[in-house]
C-alpha cells in the first residue's frame, strides 16, 4: 500500500511538471524566421508618431539619418510580455564631432503615455573619440487591463524616440545609423489579471469629419494630445491637430504582434490550477489507501 501512494505521488509530480514545461513553450516568444527576412525590418524612421515605422519584435530596424534628427519606431506588443528596447548609434570613422553627444531612448505606448524603465541605461553621452553608443530601456510587463488612472502599459502599439538631447552647435547633421530591437519575453501567468480591454491600443479606423470626442481604447490620436507628456519634436503635429481635417486611417492586418493578438482568459495558471486539482485528488485517494484501517480476514467456519 505504501508503494501505491508514492506511485500516485510521483505522478502527480510528474504530471505538474509536465504542465509547467508545456506553459513554458507555450509562453516562448517566437523566433524569427527566414520569412522575416533575416529578422531585418523597416530600413528607415519615421519623423513623429504618425509616420513611425512598423516592426516586429525580435526585429532590427535600422536607419541613415543625422545628428539632431528625431527617429520614430513602432512595435505591437501583446499582454503579459516584458519589452526591452535596445539602440544603438553608430558614426563612421570618418566622422569628426567638437564635443560630447547626449543621445536618449524614450517608449511611449498606444496613448503616447511615456514609459518609464524599470532599469537600462536610457540615456548615455557619446565622447569625440568614440563611434557606438548603446542605449537600453527595460519596461514593465505590458498588462491585459489597469484602472483608468494608472499609467500601467497596456497592449498595443509601443512608440520608440531616439534623438540627441545634447549634442555642440556644429555637430548636428553629421550623418549617422542607428540600429533599434525590442524584445519581448513572456512573463508567465503570474502576471496575468482576469479583465481584459475592448481593442488594443493601435491606430484604428478615423472617419473623415467624425467629431465624437469618445476616442475608444484602439484610438491614439485624441488621447496623445491629453497624455500630458510634452512630445518634443513633433511641434507641427500638435499645431495641425485641431486645424487639420480628419483623415481616414485603417489599421493595417500587420499591425498586430506573430500570432496575432492573444489577451484573454487563457494563462498558464490554468494548467497549474489543473495540476493542483489532480495533485490532490490522487494525494487523497494515495493517503486513503495508506492509512485505512486493515481487517483480518474471518477465519472459516469451525475453526
Amino acid at each position: 500500500m505504501t508503494r501505491t501512494g508514492a506511485a500516485l505521488l510521483f505522478a502527480a509530480s510528474a504530471l505538474l511538471l509536465g504542465g509547467a514545461g508545456a506553459a513554458a513553450a507555450d509562453d516562448a516568444p517566437p523566433s524569427p524566421s527566414a520569412s522575416d527576412g533575416g529578422a531585418q525590418g523597416p530600413t528607415e524612421a519615421g519623423t513623429s508618431f504618425r509616420t513611425a515605422q512598423l516592426f516586429q519584435a525580435g526585429q532590427h530596424a535600422t536607419a541613415d539619418a543625422s545628428s539632431g534628427d528625431y527617429l520614430y519606431w513602432r512595435v505591437p506588443v501583446d499582454a503579459g510580455r516584458r519589452p526591452t528596447v535596445t539602440a544603438k548609434v553608430t558614426f563612421p570613422a570618418s566622422s569628426v564631432r567638437s564635443g560630447d553627444t547626449t543621445w536618449q531612448v524614450d517608449v511611449y505606448d498606444g496613448l503616447r503615455r511615456r514609459q518609464p524603465c524599470r532599469y537600462g541605461a536610457q540615456t548615455k553621452t557619446l565622447a569625440p573619440d568614440q563611434d557606438t553608443v548603446e542605449l537600453r530601456c527595460a519596461l514593465r510587463t505590458v498588462r491585459a487591463w489597469a484602472e483608468p488612472w494608472s499609467n500601467d502599459p497596456l497592449p498595443g502599439d509601443y512608440y520608440i524616440r531616439l534623438t540627441a538631447v545634447g549634442a555642440a552647435q556644429g555637430d548636428l547633421g553629421l550623418p549617422m545609423t542607428a540600429d533599434v530591437t525590442l524584445d519581448a519575453p513572456s512573463a508567465g501567468g503570474a502576471f496575468a489579471v482576469g479583465g481584459r480591454l475592448g481593442a488594443p491600443l493601435v491606430p484604428g479606423a478615423t472617419l473623415s469629419g467624425d467629431t465624437d470626442d469618445s476616442a475608444g481604447p484602439g484610438s491614439t490620436d485624441s488621447a496623445g494630445a491629453d497624455s500630458g507628456d510634452p512630445v518634443v519634436g513633433d511641434s507641427d503635429d500638435a499645431s495641425d491637430a485641431s486645424s487639420a481635417p480628419a483623415v481616414e486611417t485603417v489599421a493595417q492586418p500587420a499591425d498586430e504582434p506573430d500570432g496575432g493578438w492573444s489577451s484573454g482568459w487563457w494563462t498558464d495558471r490554468w494548467l497549474w490550477t489543473g495540476g493542483g486539482a489532480v495533485a490532490a485528488a490522487l494525494a487523497g485517494v494515495g493517503g486513503y489507501h495508506v492509512t485505512r484501517p486493515r481487517r483480518r480476514p474471518t477465519p472459516p467456519p469451525g475453526y
